[in-house]
């Protein structure tokens, strides 16, 4: 059925007020040959390539135009990851360009991303993805999917961190329909998500004031930084 990915979709958000907590499968054993290599000692190791590739926030833009590049989520990952392994040589290369969405990310992914050799890829374009729709944002994102695992590259997807404009205790908002989209695209090819949007919801509806985790109505502060550096350490703990 064409709108088959969209109909899920659409299930997924109104079925239920929270979004199916299950995994595809398990976050410990999915990056499992890669923390063996991780673990490796020097004559043994190699090169760890971890790309990110996104819009602002992987980025690194807090207030605009500062880019804060050692307190964006990407760096902040580095740090905790090489707590976990300290004999690991970890290349952080970031791809992501502020005010890109996945449609222009997906025509630059060769190029600019596949050429990496990526050991493990990170994708966040739901933020600005509000502009294309989710049909177009998500055969942009099953492109760039579809390309990684041709690769044997390792995926994880996030879903979208905060903007304060939007209600994020309704479930039926925006980013919402795009973070269950995201959701549903990792259960269909069996790639890993860390979903940043959950995170920050469950903060919103606990009484806490999103603006303590923003640095500017739509792009996290270090404290909203590392919220998400620790959703994506699930997978290497």
């Amino acid at each position: 059925m064409k709108h088959l990915l969209f109909a899920v979709v659409l299930m997924l958000i109104f079925s239920c007020k929270n979004r199916p907590k299950t995994e595809p499968f398990s976050q410990a054993d999915y990056l499992k040959g890669l923390k063996t290599e991780l673990k490796k000692e020097w004559p043994k190791n190699r090169t760890i390539n971890l790309v990110f590739h996104g819009h602002s926030v992987p980025a690194g833009y807090f207030k605009t135009p500062v880019v804060n590049t050692l307190a964006s989520y990407p760096y902040q990952l580095l740090r905790e990851l090489k707590t976990v392994y300290p004999y690991a040589v970890i290349n952080i290369i970031n791809t992501s360009v502020g005010g890109e969405n996945s449609e222009s990310g997906a025509r630059r992914f060769d190029e600019e991303v596949l050429v990496h050799k990526p050991d493990l890829l990170f994708i966040d374009y739901a933020l600005n993805d509000r502009s294309l729709g989710l049909e177009k944002a998500g055969n942009a994102w099953q492109e760039m999917i579809k390309k990684a695992l041709s690769h044997k590259i390792k995926v994880i997807l996030l879903t979208p961190s905060p903007d304060q404009r939007v209600n994020l205790q309704d479930p039926a908002n925006e980013l919402g329909k795009h973070a269950a989209q995201i959701n549903a695209l990792a259960v269909k090819y069996g790639v890993g998500v860390a979903d940043s949007y959950e995170v920050f919801r469950k903060i919103a509806v606990s009484g806490d004031t999103i603006s303590n985790y923003m640095s500017q109505v739509n792009h996290p502060n270090e404290k909203g930084n590392l919220l998400i550096a620790n959703e994506i350490m699930k997978f290497f703990n």
